[in-house]
């Protein structure tokens, strides 16, 4: 029940931005101390803040916009999107992940058979109605315009019915101690759920984003199968990643 509530309170903000206790105790037909407890919970989430009587939603650091990540190291994406598409098999159920270099992916895959993507990502949802041998889901949601993504509860509940053989992620930055991270809460709660039920984890990520943390952590760097990137890693990565059967691909 708490846990339900809660992703019913995440969910009501998003509609909403802000709300007071008495409206929330209200809508969801708790005491203030029930409410109390369940804001202290999404105020360490980093969900929320505080403010005079309510909350609001909490507003993150933004990401740079699609377009010009898209103009960004383009070369080196490419290269990682062609390595990547190695890992996919002919029938796999994969997920793509929104994200500039996670794009790439899709012209590798012209002559794959069978594929399923499942995305939430709109940018990834127009490119692979180029491809027609390319069966398409959409995780569906509310769309979140900074990052042309889809996410809230309905998404969430939708990915935890199926079963992903791999899945494709982005990151804007990650380190052994910071683990993986991203600069929404929204976002990252997609890419958690994502991880807990894929069988495999990719990540890709330019040499750019090692060493680096952003906003929100979606998983531990252990948690990843393989790391697809565009250069050897540091010898403390390349520890670690041997310490944890993480395969480095570049």
């Amino acid at each position: 029940m708490k846990l339900e509530r809660i992703k019913k309170i995440q969910d009501y903000l998003i509609d909403h931005q802000s709300a007071s206790l008495d409206t929330l105790c209200t809508v969801f037909n708790v005491s203030k101390n029930t409410i109390r407890r369940d804001i202290n919970e999404l105020e360490d989430k980093g969900f929320i803040k505080k403010v005079y009587g309510g909350i609001i939603l909490s507003q993150p650091e933004k990401a740079t916009p699609y377009p010009k990540r898209q103009e960004q190291f383009a070369d080196e994406k490419a290269q990682i999107g062609l390595l990547a598409s190695s890992l996919i098999e002919d029938n796999d159920t994969i997920f793509i992940d929104s994200g500039s270099t996670t794009i790439h992916l899709l012209p590798n895959l012209i002559h794959k058979k069978g594929i399923t993507i499942i995305t939430h990502s709109l940018n990834i949802i127009g490119e692979s109605c180029l491809y027609e041998n390319l069966n398409l889901i959409s995780t569906g949601g509310i769309l979140q315009r900074d990052t042309n993504s889809f996410v809230g509860v309905d998404s969430i509940t939708f990915l935890k019915k199926i079963n992903i053989d791999k899945s494709f992620m982005a990151s804007t930055g990650f380190s052994i101690d910071k683990g993986v991270t991203n600069t929404n809460y929204l976002e990252s709660e997609i890419k958690r759920t994502v991880v807990d039920i894929s069988n495999k984890v990719v990540l890709m990520a330019n040499d750019t984003k090692l060493g680096c943390s952003s906003f929100m952590k979606y998983c531990d760097l252990a948690e990843i199968d393989y790391y697809v990137t565009n250069s050897d890693v540091p010898p403390e990565y390349k520890n670690f990643f041997k310490e944890n059967n993480v395969t480095v691909l570049y």
